[in-house]
């Protein structure tokens, strides 16, 4: 099944600008200030009810700013079949936000009905493409939109895998349709842990499907090996050499619908949104630089 071209453009996409994740900290102050900012983010697990505070405060933000959805529950990359009625769920909050953007991992976090709190790698194999492709097709048909699929931040991977990431990405994307979400700080994690190059990774990857760019901070540690270990802890500011990989993206992308991701150590909401605007100066710079070239 490949998902029907006809409902990928039933909602306007992000604005090529920098966004960031709504945190419960700063909705007083998003709405008295009204920021300038490209788009909010939220994950949708965090919204799966009927009331209650968050409802409130996101219906208000929703007025004035776009709004992408985030979910980290559908465990698409699971080997049991979709949880339906966290389907329904998602596709009831779908339907109230009208979101510019839904994307979800190409992880699993659930299995024999208990559900995991982390976002687990998957074989790379051709049982593993077909089921994953089945889910997506599943999700998209549900939502009757286009999703966007992440790639992961891995520290383990499997000696049965028999496709590379991106070449298993890329034939996801082919066979339903969908779009991908690309977080940088996941290529240069997973690459960091896996030694790997994240240029060549990116150069790998469907490049024409991207929706979305995520940035985020990462902690570092050592293996058992000695060897440097890097974690995706969105806890701290986005690093240097992420940014750089990100202009690295932008280069290859131009300007893209970019959200600063921060779970952990929340800051005060000035901070994110200088990120988001550094993202945007990065790819102002980019877009230039692409005239520049179609001028010469």
């Amino acid at each position: 099944m490949t998902f029907s071209p006809m409902l990928v453009d039933a909602n306007p996409a992000l604005p090529s600008r920098g966004g960031v994740g709504l945190k419960p900290e700063h909705f007083r102050e998003i709405l008295a200030v009204a920021p300038d900012i490209g788009f909010f983010e939220v994950h949708a697990e965090n919204y799966m009810v009927d009331g209650g505070p968050f409802h409130h405060y996101l219906s208000r933000i929703r007025e004035n700013h776009c709004l992408s959805i985030h979910g980290v529950g559908l465990s698409i990359g699971g080997e049991s079949p979709l949880d339906e009625e966290h389907l329904d769920r998602l596709a009831r909050l779908l339907d109230r936000y009208q979101p510019e953007s839904f994307s979800e991992h190409l992880a699993w976090a659930s299995h024999g009905g208990a559900f995991l709190n982390d976002l687990l790698p998957v074989p790379y194999t051709a049982a593993t493409l077909a089921r994953v492709c089945a889910h997506v097709d599943r999700v998209q048909d549900r939502l009757g939109r286009r999703m966007l699929l992440e790639n992961p931040a891995t520290y383990v991977e499997f000696a049965s895998s028999s496709l590379p990431e991106t070449g298993f990405i890329a034939e996801v994307v082919r066979r339903t349709g969908c779009g991908l979400l690309l977080d940088v700080n996941n290529v240069y994690v997973a690459c960091v842990n896996h030694h790997r190059d994240p240029q060549a990774y990116i150069r790998a990857l469907p490049l024409d499907a991207v929706g979305q760019i995520h940035l985020a901070g990462f902690a570092g540690d050592i293996d058992a090996a000695g060897d440097p270990l890097l974690i995706d802890s969105h806890g701290s500011p986005v690093a240097q050499v992420v940014w750089d990989l990100y202009a690295f993206a932008l280069d290859l992308l131009g300007p893209t619908p970019t959200l600063i991701e921060r779970d952990n150590d929340i800051p005060a909401f000035p901070v994110l949104l200088a990120e988001a605007q550094r993202a945007e100066a990065i790819m102002s710079r980019a877009q230039a630089g692409r005239q520049r070239v179609v001028c010469a």
